[in-house]
């Protein structure tokens, strides 16, 4: 099959043929019909994650079973399925609470093994992390729910709970912060979108923004202050850097709920955070990682009604040639949607 291959850290990628997966015991193989383009592919390749070289990234797909292993029984060869970014077990207590996205067991397609930017990529524990695609949905706005999409949805229901009428910020107006406006408007928020590209906030009005914010504008809180009357009931920040979580909190009214989606990398692990404001607001600071598969039913519900439409997100779809040299440079591009690949094409 055909792939983008890494073989060194934050080095030149290839598209060249590597062999076809095995379906693994539990497992499948799925034939990728659209893989994201995302951020996060950039943190691997910049060496922020721990990934065997030489590797494949990709971790938001959508495509057909393409080859079943032993012990597999909810799932056929031509079945439309997508998959969470994080995928469980199946076996230990998080798993069977439903909670696979906390896995201590996880596997994650792009980062633990080969992923998705190829024509073909093995998937573990298929009757826990496998979801099936409605008919109505297609394949790209399946894909586009992946790391991105789904987050924004569990970020801003299960970990927030963000309720009508109230104010939400939005710091980062990507894949995650675009996909954050959407739902938060379909939920009846008022939303603020923050990011320093005018095209990408542009794209929040268009998608229901009540205002948008330049991350230029200088003190970004204080003009959030000022358009909510007081702060946000919510933050999110889906950049994930120092400054952009720091503007998120501190956009915050007292009591406020802050949920961070962004990665924070930092060399010592640590993230700097405004712990001291957070404890005389009495703020709740809460994490997001993605969505287990089990959760995933009432948002595919909601789309195949087109109550919400990921598909919207979509800026373009390429290339594997082409992503081989858009991901290394994901830090400074400033897309006013989703990079969408199709490895047939």
């Amino acid at each position: 099959m055909r792939a983008l291959v890494m073989d060194e850290i934050a080095g030149p990628l290839a598209v060249r043929e590597v062999p076809t997966p095995a379906a693994p015991r539990g497992g499948v193989v799925v034939e990728v019909r659209a893989t994201g383009l995302c951020r996060s592919d950039w943190h691997a390749w910049v060496g922020h994650d721990d990934i065997a070289l030489p590797h494949v990234p990709g971790h938001e797909l959508a495509g057909v079973v393409h080859a079943v292993g032993d012990g597999v029984e909810g799932w056929r060869v031509g079945d439309r399925v997508t998959v969470p970014f994080v995928c469980g077990c199946g076996r230990c207590v998080w798993c069977r609470q439903g909670d696979a996205q906390v896995c201590p067991h996880q596997q994650q397609p792009g980062f633990t093994h080969d992923g998705s930017f190829a024509e073909f990529v093995a998937l573990h524990a298929a009757d826990t992390n496998l979801v099936a695609i409605p008919d109505e949905v297609s394949f790209d706005a399946a894909a586009s729910l992946g790391r991105r999409f789904a987050t924004a949805f569990r970020a801003l229901t299960a970990r927030a709970r963000l309720t009508a009428g109230e104010w939400v910020t939005i710091v980062g107006a990507g894949g995650v912060g675009l996909s954050a406006v959407m739902i938060a408007k379909a939920l009846g928020a008022h939303v603020v979108a923050v990011d320093r590209s005018d095209r990408a906030l542009q794209t929040a009005t268009r998608l229901g923004a009540d205002h948008v914010v330049s991350a230029h504008e200088g003190d970004v809180p204080a003009r959030i202050h000022d358009l909510t009357g007081g702060g946000s009931h919510v933050s999110m920040d889906a950049v994930g850097a120092e400054q952009t979580c720091a503007d998120a909190v501190h956009s915050l009214r007292r009591r406020g709920r802050h949920v961070q989606v962004g990665l924070l990398p930092t060399d010592t692990g640590l993230s700097g955070v405004p712990m001291a404001h957070a404890i005389a607001w009495e703020l709740d600071l809460l994490g997001s990682h993605g969505m287990a598969a089990v959760d995933y039913p009432a948002m595919l519900a909601l789309i195949a009604r087109g109550a919400l439409r990921p598909q919207d997100l979509i800026e373009r779809v390429v290339t594997l040639d082409d992503a081989a040299t858009l991901l290394p440079a994901l830090d400074t591009a400033s897309p006013a949607g989703m990079t969408l690949i199709d490895p047939r094409r």
